[in-house]
């Protein structure tokens, strides 16, 4: 399968992704196809609806060596940690820009896993900061709609201008 990063303003990040009821082989495939795009980014995560797909899917591979990616289907935080931390952040559906966003630490989050298992993780960090992105992305938001309206209208101006 041939996948594609759509541009925002796509009507799949901006709707939330439908839940997985069962890990399928076709969701094992999607899985493995999401990893390939995400490593040509190159990125530290990618979500379903991110190639118009609208289903509650998300890779994750925040390690220096690669190949550690997390496969999740309907990923929900169960617990954010007080601390905050400010990180760079930028989308392949809106190239050419990024920006300041905080985000908590460390995150604890509950999952489907590629056994069709649900799981729990302890996460921090950039893996924290890409899931909890991903996880953005399945709920139609981007990451600029962490930014005040001021910010996120500017962020979008200049993108535009830079990919006229």
């Amino acid at each position: 399968m041939t996948l594609k990063i759509v541009p925002w303003p796509h009507p799949c990040l901006k709707t939330k992704a439908k839940n997985v009821t069962k890990v399928t082989s076709e969701i094992l495939q999607l899985w493995t196809d999401m990893i390939v795009v995400m490593e040509k980014m190159p990125g530290v995560g990618l979500a379903a609806p991110q190639l118009g797909i609208a289903l509650s899917l998300a890779v994750v591979d925040a390690s220096l060596e690669r190949g550690k990616v997390i496969r999740m289907a309907n990923p929900e935080v169960l617990h954010a940690s007080q601390k905050i931390e400010v990180g760079k952040e930028a989308s392949p559906n809106l190239a050419y820009v990024s920006s300041e966003i905080k985000r908590p630490r460390g995150i604890t989050i509950r999952y489907l896993n590629e056994l069709g298992v649900i799981q729990e993780r302890d996460l921090v960090g950039l893996w924290a900061r890409s899931t909890l992105h991903q996880i953005d992305h399945l709920n139609g938001r981007m990451y600029f709609d962490n930014l005040s309206k001021l910010k996120r209208g500017m962020l979008i101006k200049k993108a535009e201008k830079l990919c006229a």
